[in-house]
């Protein structure tokens, strides 16, 4: 159940029988000479929707625009500052907890986007805990990045090996391959695996990167690899968001 296309009394309804809910969250910057700016952003998306639809759970609109400060030295990328975008989780959250939700599972796309979200997680919860009038309901957050799992490991390193990288990552470009076959890039890789390393700021970014990869070949990216990340993604994550639910009943 996606929550932009249900009613309001769809989501009531839903509310009687679950108070879980299922967050994407991703980022909108570069991903290299053959990925889509909206990689991050689009791969948890369509992970999120579906393992709302294996699991029955609500899907709420994607947070597509996260913390990538560090891509701004290439075209298109957009970030927000940790402070905004912790304020946006908290709204966010605190505008679905009025309505009954209370457990709050984010499927994320972009390793950028981890510090801040938990910090987020933080003062949600601060902000109860030092408040004991507060007669709100209790509420529980996760994240959960799409591409740790184990068998999202085992599958990458079987199809990709080393070339795989931590950024523009042959995995999210097939995943996206798969859910946007008309939106397919392609482009020549040099040198075919980017190089590695730290980074500071995004001028320093792109002076050691310059075309945007780290560690990767994601020439290596077919739309068949990004159906079995894809599917092997969802069945993971759906394991989890149960485990989630089922921790604590009144979420469920």
């Amino acid at each position: 159940m996606q929550l932009q296309l249900a009613t309001w009394q769809e989501v009531e309804a839903y509310l009687t029988q679950s108070r879980g809910i299922i967050m994407p969250i991703g980022s909108t910057e570069q991903h290299g000479p053959n990925g889509l700016v909206g990689t991050d952003a689009l791969c948890a998306e369509v992970i999120a929707r579906g393992v709302g639809d294996k699991t029955g759970a609500c899907v709420a609109p994607t947070i597509s625009v996260g913390m990538a400060q560090h891509h701004l030295g290439f075209p298109g990328s957009i970030t927000l500052r940790p402070s905004t975008l912790i304020q946006l989780i908290k709204d966010y959250v605190q505008s679905l907890q009025r309505h009954g939700f209370e457990r709050f599972f984010f499927v994320n796309g972009h390793g950028g986007n981890i510090a801040t979200v938990t910090a987020a997680f933080s003062e949600l919860y601060a902000e109860r805990s030092l408040d004991p009038r507060s007669n709100a309901p209790g509420i529980r957050c996760e994240l959960r990045n799409w591409w740790t799992g184990p068998g999202i490991g085992a599958l990458s390193k079987q199809l990709f090996g080393d070339a795989e990288g931590s950024h523009a990552t042959a995995s999210e470009v097939s995943v996206t391959q798969y859910a946007f076959p008309d939106s397919i890039k392609s482009a020549r890789m040099e040198p075919k695996v980017a190089p590695r390393g730290k980074f500071y700021d995004a001028d320093d970014y792109r002076r050691r990167f310059a075309d945007g990869r780290i560690g990767s070949d994601p020439s290596l990216a077919t739309p068949e690899h990004g159906k079995r990340f894809y599917e092997t993604a969802v069945d993971e994550i759906s394991v989890d968001y149960r485990k989630f639910i089922a921790d604590d009943p009144v979420g469920g």
